[in-house]
């Protein structure tokens, strides 16, 4: 006889259970993480034009965007209650908010300082972590094979991302500290 689904497993017909909103938030975390790292090293080794958005001369940084983003979907949470596929599409903006946040994360730590320090790194692999902790925790005999389309996906985004750095890196690797702030900075207007 099985034993009874955990709490979190359990969900009206339809309703995603908590595991599943944490696979839906890490993914977004993943790949969010991923596209801005690859966007920004590929407009600091100027492969790609300028897309920073500028109000003045101030660069607005994604972390900015992440918590507005942030913000949002914890009023929709709150206030609409949404369920089913409405609620799957917010646990993938949690994450895309997350890693859009925790990405610059040495920087609001640090209350300024360059987008590179380690802070930022360390948070987003603890982040990351626990979302992966929330989201697969139950027996790897459960997983259907949507689960195995999102391993799928994070392995791209992860590939994608190896391939951009070892590329950039050529570029930028022998750079150090003060270097790295001088390609930021010079990436303004």
């Amino acid at each position: 006889m099985n034993a009874p689904a955990p709490a979190h497993d359990r969900a009206p017909s339809g309703e995603p259970g908590s595991d599943e909103l944490a696979r839906r938030s890490l993914l977004a975390f993943i790949i969010t993480f991923t596209l801005a790292r690859i966007v920004v090293l590929l407009i600091m080794a100027r492969r790609i034009p300028n897309l920073y958005f500028f109000l003045d001369r101030t660069h607005v940084h994604h972390l900015n965007y992440g918590i507005f983003l942030l913000s949002g979907v914890g009023a929709y949470l709150l206030f609409a209650d949404p369920h089913g596929n409405a609620r799957r599409r917010a646990a993938f903006a949690y994450g895309i908010a997350m890693a859009l946040t925790f990405d610059e994360f040495g920087m609001w730590l640090h209350l300024g300082g360059s987008y590179w320090q380690r802070a930022s790194i360390d948070a987003t692999v603890v982040v990351a972590a626990l979302l992966g902790f929330l989201a697969y925790a139950r027996s790897i005999k459960r997983f259907e094979k949507r689960h195995v389309r999102a391993f799928i996906a994070l392995g791209i985004a992860v590939a994608a991302f190896v391939v951009v750095v070892y590329d950039v890196s050529m570029y930028i690797g022998t750079l150090e500290g003060p270097r790295l702030r001088e390609l930021e900075l010079a990436s303004s207007p």
